[in-house]
């Protein structure tokens, strides 16, 4: 069976006012609004596209973290993943043990194509896909924005600095997914429905053997400093004085 894995993060929607504790030990998460990362949901929506144009014949959707990330694989099953896995833990995971994990249901699974956004909107490390790639010695492509496949190869076209470029990967592979490759559907409330009889398993992590401890400290949050209110001016002399008055010309 041709399986496309695909990972989800349940991070703070994007939607959400992002506030630092008052300690500056983390991110105010008590009562925020929690979704997919949008990256993991266009990576989502193309794996049933590919699916739908005959390319593979399972989705499966995984995601690493508490329980309460159900919600998101219920989603993710709702907009048409076959099913979904949750690798229940209740700690902070860094990308290279989120690899390792995934590495796991890599070996489990033996899918045909694994699919990541190229990076959560919480960390923006963008490190997980090239990570997981390593570890399992496939071909990848990050930051794609179009992905054919044909037979046992990946064509993608991928956005880099000078522009577009397009690459041939061989199958399997791990394909990182960019914003422009999709506009992820909509999902429907009979769909909703349907998707509370479809299957999700929890395992959890300590059953994966995979090391969870951290290896980096954060010692501190900051927000980013109040921006200052702007001045109007009436010309480009006034400019000019103005800048001058703030050292900056």
């Amino acid at each position: 069976m041709r399986k496309i894995l695909v990972g989800i993060k349940r991070v703070i929607d994007s939607n959400v006012r992002v506030r630092v504790k008052p300690d500056g030990s983390g991110v105010v998460t008590d009562g925020v609004k929690m979704s997919a990362n949008p990256f993991d949901s266009i990576a989502l929506e193309e794996a049933l596209r590919l699916r739908e144009r005959g390319d593979a014949d399972e989705v499966i959707a995984v995601s690493i973290g508490p329980s309460e990330a159900q919600q998101q694989l219920r989603d993710a099953l709702a907009m048409g993943a076959d099913r979904a896995i949750l690798v229940k833990t209740d700690a902070a995971l860094e990308p290279p043990a989120v690899a390792r994990a995934l590495l796991k249901l890599v070996e489990r699974e033996a899918p045909r194509l694994v699919l990541l956004g190229k990076q959560a909107i919480d960390d923006d490390c963008s490190q997980t896909g090239p990570m997981l790639a390593a570890l399992c010695d496939r071909p990848q492509a990050t930051f794609a924005s179009k992905i054919e496949i044909r037979g046992d190869t990946a064509r993608v076209t991928r956005e880099v600095d000078a522009g577009l470029e397009t690459i041939e990967v061989d199958l399997p592979a791990v394909v990182t997914t960019d914003l422009r490759l999709n506009e992820p559907r909509y999902i429907k409330l009979p769909d909703i429905m349907k998707a509370k009889k479809k299957p999700l398993d929890v395992i959890e992590l300590a059953a994966l053997g995979v090391d969870a401890a951290p290896v980096v400290r954060i010692a501190k949050l900051d927000p980013p400093p109040q921006r200052q209110k702007g001045l109007i001016v009436k010309d480009a002399a006034e400019l000019v004085a103005a800048l001058k008055q703030k050292g900056l010309a």
